[in-house]
């Protein structure tokens, strides 16, 4: 249930109303708006009278809400959320894009590849120091050293950095170097990973499930957000389905369907969804012209010898060239 305060309501009449709800054994979450501040009501255990709640002072209305997620639906927040790092935003209709290699190899390679992107017009630097592989013989990552090699580069170029966590053991070390902290398709339903990333304070890339529906994502979401932490970026990166010509297919119909459930921003990642480079290109151009709110792309500066996905990486000329053509796809849109 969501309690609307009327607009310009004090501060003293929100904390008295949000006194109300707690008294009866409800959680309450504040939640400002462009206009007005709405206060959730959480772990209701069955329906709540709202007959309970019409009469305090300076409430407006008392709403239902019919979905399963509640703090991440629209019916909670109308209004998109925007999550600003560095000189990117997302969700104000604006397009960042963050870019980089797969994993970390070295760092003669990370300050290679975050210059180009950054001259390209990349916002964000991406990299895994610690990468979930399907085989156990793949290479891993290089840990530590790697996120030490990834603060060089933010340092170098001014790229704030995107990296995944896989488990909660390694979540502080993580944090400690990241400005954007990425949960991955395999640990979408890792609930105990999920509440540790809603107690932190950096922004949370959650990627969908390969085989997530949208409700399941956005209740992962959910996860996230009901420990405290709001700054959550959803990103497709593509499902399993029959097919055999790339890795995984991108959903892109659930760019819209989920702005229309939610409030949160949504990138796409084509590189994953594809699997292969010349694929990558047009995906990115189609996440453009669909509106969404930013894409991943992968980049390496030699792909042929890269540890790790080189053969979805994009060359750093080509990446020039599909941001341009990106960027003035979005141009178009935005009119």
């Amino acid at each position: 249930m969501l309690v609307v305060m009327e607009k310009g309501t004090s501060e003293e009449k929100i904390k008295a109303a949000v006194n109300a709800i707690e008294r009866r054994g409800y959680t309450a979450r504040p939640i400002p708006g462009g206009d007005r501040v709405s206060i959730g009501i959480l772990h209701n255990k069955g329906s709540v009278d709202a007959a309970h709640f019409l009469g305090l002072d300076g409430v407006k209305e008392v709403i239902p809400v019919t979905k399963p997620y509640k703090l991440v639906s629209r019916e909670f927040k109308q209004e998109n959320t925007h999550i600003k790092v560095g000189d990117a935003v997302f969700g104000n209709g604006s397009f960042p894009v963050i870019a980089g290699p797969c994993a970390v190899e070295s760092q003669n390679q990370v300050l290679s590849i975050a210059k180009s992107v950054k001259d390209a017009g990349a916002k964000l630097f991406r990299g895994g120091a610690f990468k979930p592989r399907t085989s156990p013989y793949s290479f891993q990552g290089l840990g530590k050293q790697g996120l030490v090699f990834l603060a060089k580069a933010r340092e170098e170029t001014g790229l704030p950095i995107v990296t995944e966590v896989m488990d909660v053991e390694n979540f502080n070390l993580v944090e400690e170097y990241a400005d954007v902290v990425q949960i991955g398709t395999r640990n979408m339903q890792n609930f105990s990973l999920l509440r540790r990333a809603g107690k932190s304070d950096r922004p949370v890339i959650l990627k969908r499930g390969m085989s997530a529906t949208l409700q399941e994502w956005l209740m992962a979401a959910e996860y996230i957000m009901e420990e405290g932490n709001t700054n959550i970026i959803l990103c497709e990166r593509g499902v399993r389905t029959f097919v055999r010509h790339s890795r995984n297919t991108l959903d892109l119909s659930v760019v819209p369907a989920a702005k229309k459930e939610s409030h949160l921003p949504i990138i796409v990642d084509p590189s994953h969804a594809a699997g292969v480079r010349d694929q990558v290109i047009p995906l990115a151009y189609a996440s453009a012209a669909l509106g969404a709110d930013g894409v991943m792309i992968e980049v390496h500066n030699n792909p042929e010898e890269a540890m790790s996905d080189g053969a979805q990486s994009l060359y750093p000329d080509q990446f020039v060239t599909v941001m341009e053509k990106m960027n003035a796809i979005h141009a178009i849109i935005k009119k």
